[in-house]
């Protein structure tokens, strides 16, 4: 299990000849198990803060520790390992690949894990009926309505039995039924399976399923 520790994080970014500030000393501390909301306006730093923690992207300067793991120090084939072990994100968009079963989209990020076929499907299979997909197994992206899209995401994310999930803005694409149904599984991983989720998102309904929301604001947190 992990928890959460981000010390002083700048990030800045470099568009053509100048540089862009998103992250400014940031620092937050998210407890194994928690389930953070993050709200704040476009350009705020939301999703480069989610990025860093998934170690997808690397800070300007500052360090961020997952569990024991320093991961704003890890580098390559280093990271990329700690990462497939240890997040799953879920996007707004599902990024599913429409020539592939829920199962085969499910089974895809343990192609990186060195595992037997039985195993690999075994556990995508798990996954998917975790989510309430069991019997859509074998259906394409382009059968499936949006909230079941995003439940094969969120399969695909938990797959290889991650301790953190990111999600950004989960329910941004869909209907408010579907929204409530991914909430209420988001809410169910933390609560039952001890999943620390961050969550970021623009609707303040979305955000009263985390334990606490935070702010950000020109690359600055408030409660």
């Amino acid at each position: 299990m992990a928890g959460v520790q981000v010390r002083n994080v700048r990030k800045v970014y470099k568009r053509d000849q100048q540089l862009v500030p998103v992250l400014d000393g940031l620092s937050l501390d998210i407890a194994e198990a928690d389930f953070v909301g993050l709200m704040g306006p476009s350009g705020s730093g939301k999703t480069t803060l989610l990025n860093l923690i998934g170690g997808i992207d690397q800070p300007t300067s500052g360090e961020i520790m997952v569990g024991n793991a320093k991961i704003s120090s890890l580098k390559g084939s280093q990271l990329a390992k700690w990462r497939s072990r240890n997040i799953g994100f879920i996007f707004q968009l599902y990024n599913l690949i429409p020539v592939l079963t829920a199962l085969q989209n499910v089974e895809l990020p343990l192609l990186l894990v060195r595992m037997s076929g039985k195993e690999r499907r075994l556990r995508a299979k798990t996954a998917l009926a975790l989510v309430g997909l069991g019997d859509r197994m074998s259906h394409y992206p382009r059968q499936l309505s949006g909230g079941q899209e995003q439940r094969v995401a969120i399969a695909r994310a938990l797959v290889s039995d991650p301790s953190v999930l990111l999600a950004d803005e989960p329910t941004g694409d869909l209907d408010r039924k579907s929204g409530e149904e991914i909430l209420g599984l988001l809410v169910r991983l933390n609560q039952e399976f001890k999943k620390t989720i961050v969550m970021v998102t623009h609707d303040p309904h979305a955000a009263e399923s985390a334990h606490r929301v935070l702010h950000l604001d020109k690359g600055v947190l408030s409660n």
